[in-house]
């Protein structure tokens, strides 16, 4: 379909390296009510602070932020062991909730706000739940693609050499190679990654591939749906050269993953931050202001395709945990 416009070890072992955190703290001085809130967050400060200082007026509840990496900052709660610093960890991904969720870190979260969100975005163990929503999509150029791959998997043809962009030092690929995984297994995860070794540009970011597609560099490239709705919007659909297409159904290249929160605390001003999220005031910001998903039925914007309407891979998004072992395949097939 396309639409025009066990355990935690080896991930501490193999973010160990990177655990000087390159974070920053930011501190909300707004409190009204004495209560305060430390978040330690994977979301960037250019995306979230505006939210996290309409939570302060809202609530009156103050909050300081510690940001990074998601994954090291994981590795960093789990080196905190039993002094965890950390009220809140706010996630980019679900693979660092599931990681902490797999060691038993993170608190249950009240039903009244696991059930705000479906199944598929939430805990199976109610100790994480996702607040918005980003897809996987297909951007390519219709002008030289003419029949489009059903999966994934078609991309390691040959006739797709050279054609193609990927960003594999990014952790949105990262996550979708890791959905292959838990999906198809690491033999596949393995086969698709030699293709792409033979016939993917390489890029840093979702904005490089997509421009290369729009500048006729290459054919087709995979990236989160934002940049394209986004890019639409600012420079017009009748602009725009790339479309947005689909893997059919079910398809790991349809991935939906989420950003989320999980309690580190007793704190109960932690779980009111959760529930907030969910709420319709910062479901909006999302849509609005980083095109992502609602995970509470709210319409998207830039006339992205509904989140309901997506036919994504249905699996526990906790399993996109074992990162350290997609990346061990990443590097064997050379693209890192």
């Amino acid at each position: 379909m396309k639409i025009g416009r066990n355990r935690l070890a080896p991930l501490v072992l193999a973010l160990s390296a990177v655990l000087a955190l390159g974070a920053c703290a930011s501190e909300n001085p707004g409190s009204t009510s004495g209560e305060t809130i430390t978040i330690y967050s994977g979301r960037s400060e250019d995306l979230i602070a505006g939210l996290l200082e309409t939570f302060t007026t809202e609530t009156g509840i103050g909050v300081e932020v510690r940001y990074g990496d998601s994954a090291e900052l994981a590795a960093q709660i789990l080196e905190e062991g039993d002094n965890i610093r950390a009220d809140v960890f706010f996630s980019q991904d679900a693979g660092a909730l599931g990681a902490l969720g797999n060691e038993g870190v993170l608190k249950a979260l009240p039903s009244e706000t696991l059930e705000l969100v479906p199944p598929e975005y939430r805990s199976d163990a109610g100790v994480w739940v996702g607040v918005s929503g980003r897809g996987r999509v297909m951007a390519f150029d219709p002008e030289k693609v003419s029949e489009l791959p059903k999966s994934y998997m078609d991309l390691t043809r040959p006739e797709w050499k050279g054609r193609i962009g990927i960003a594999p030092s990014n952790a949105s690929f990262q996550a979708f190679v890791t959905a292959i995984r838990v999906l198809d297994g690491d033999e596949a995860a393995s086969s698709f990654l030699d293709g792409m070794k033979l016939n993917a540009v390489l890029f840093e970011k979702n904005s490089q591939i997509l421009q290369a597609v729009e500048d006729g560099v290459i054919e087709l490239g995979l990236i989160n749906h934002y940049y394209w709705f986004e890019l639409a919007e600012e420079t017009g659909v009748t602009d725009m050269r790339s479309e947005v297409a689909w893997f059919q159904a079910g398809d790991p290249g349809n991935l939906i993953n989420v950003a989320g929160v999980g309690v580190l605390s007793d704190n109960p001003a932690a779980n009111e931050f959760a529930k907030w999220l969910l709420g319709e005031t910062a479901q909006k910001y999302f849509v609005e202001k980083t095109a992502e998903y609602s995970l509470i039925g709210l319409d998207p914007m830039y006339g992205i395709k509904p989140i309901t309407e997506i036919e994504a891979p249905v699996f526990d998004l906790s399993d996109l945990a074992t990162l350290s072992e997609t990346l061990e395949l990443i590097r064997k097939a050379g693209l890192l």
